[in-house]
């Protein structure tokens, strides 16, 4: 004869090892959380850091699961008093607050790709940097473009000309002409046909010439793949305004660099600090770089975004009973449960939206 060991077990114990569990459960996330805030401070330390606005995104998904949170509340108010009717509608509202969080994260992210934040990325342009060495000697790139027989100069993100911002229309015709470049494919044949005119290329401070559709130093010499390969990534990043920076916009207004905890300034292609230029070592470390901010940015976000869509899967069940009215007076131990997890997981977001803001 079989013997059911859950008949000794009462609905008050049950309902504290479900509180338990769920306890617990916070407490991991914490530590995580907590491991995750401590090295993001910690590396901050001795490294150039990059600090840039949030998202707007971000905010509106951060008043959406604090109504979120708030609708479970009055759904279990309503529960508790015998209202299923509005009960239901606040618990599905809950569930669907859920996935506007979701989705307003998500458009949260593709703003910082629109901002050049990626996960994984450096601070500076390295690859197809635009020009060449400077009157101080100092390297910054390979290519120079002329436009109507003057060189075009770069300040941070800004392409220059007699020391002011090129306009819309001289933009978009730098665009078109480099576009042709950004074609090109590894080791394939490759043929130029809309060169001359506006614009002239230079490679290493020499003149680039098109010779039966291919682009050549004034000796003949073809470029080769390298250098190609090094127009193709130039292309790129003035199709998509970069300078000197993968984070768009102009240093000091839309996003600002430290070292150190101190501020940095950007002038003539130089790191200064209080009108000071740093020396050459400090000059070239941006160079090497990663965007540890970004990464830790993206990193923290996308673990707490998935803690919730884990989440909007018990939330959806809970729904589900909710709308079978399974919730009455007196039975509404998971939906409570739930709801504590949720208010945890709102929590946690105001408060690491505070850390990234005051930090980041």
């Amino acid at each position: 004869m079989n013997k059911d060991y859950n008949t000794d077990i009462t609905p008050e114990v049950r309902e504290k090892t479900k509180i338990t569990l769920v306890v617990i459960s916070i407490f991991s996330i914490v530590m995580l959380f907590a491991g995750l805030t401590s090295g993001y401070i910690v590396s901050m330390g001795d490294s150039f850091w990059v600090k840039f606005p949030f998202p707007k995104a971000f905010w509106m998904s951060t008043a959406v699961i604090i109504v979120s949170s708030i609708f479970v509340h009055i759904g279990i108010r309503l529960a508790e008093k015998g209202k299923a009717t509005l009960s239901k509608l606040f618990v599905t509202l809950t569930f669907i607050f859920g996935l506007l969080f979701v989705y307003f994260q998500f458009k949260g992210y593709g703003q910082l790709v629109d901002q050049g934040s990626h996960f994984v990325g450096n601070i500076m342009v390295v690859d197809g940097r635009y020009g060449s060495a400077g009157e101080d000697g100092r390297y910054y790139g390979y290519y120079e473009i002329k436009y109507d027989g003057k060189f075009i100069e770069i300040d941070g993100n800004d392409y220059l000309m007699n020391g002011k911002k090129l306009t819309q229309p001289q933009l978009s015709d730098l665009k078109q002409f480099v576009s042709q470049f950004g074609k090109f494919e590894p080791l394939k044949p490759y043929t130029v046909k809309e060169y001359g005119g506006k614009f002239q290329l230079y490679y290493k401070q020499q003149p680039v010439e098109l010779i039966k559709g291919k682009l050549c130093l004034p000796d003949s010499t073809e470029l080769q793949f390298v250098d190609l390969d090094r127009l193709q990534k130039l292309s790129m990043n003035i199709q998509n305004e970069r300078g000197d920076f993968f984070l768009k916009g102009k240093i000091g207004k839309d996003f600002h660099v430290y070292y150190k905890g101190k501020e940095l300034d950007y002038v003539n292609r130089q790191w200064q600090y209080h009108g000071k230029v740093l020396d050459d070592y400090l000059q070239t470390k941006p160079l090497e770089a990663a965007d540890t901010s970004s990464s830790y940015l993206w990193l923290i976000t996308f673990l707490h975004l998935l803690h919730i869509v884990g989440t909007l899967f018990y939330m959806l069940k809970m729904t589900v009973w909710s709308l079978q009215g399974k919730f009455t007076v007196g039975n509404t131990l998971s939906l409570r449960l739930g709801a504590i997890f949720w208010d945890f997981l709102g929590g946690l977001w105001v408060a690491l939206l505070l850390f990234l803001m005051y930090i980041h």
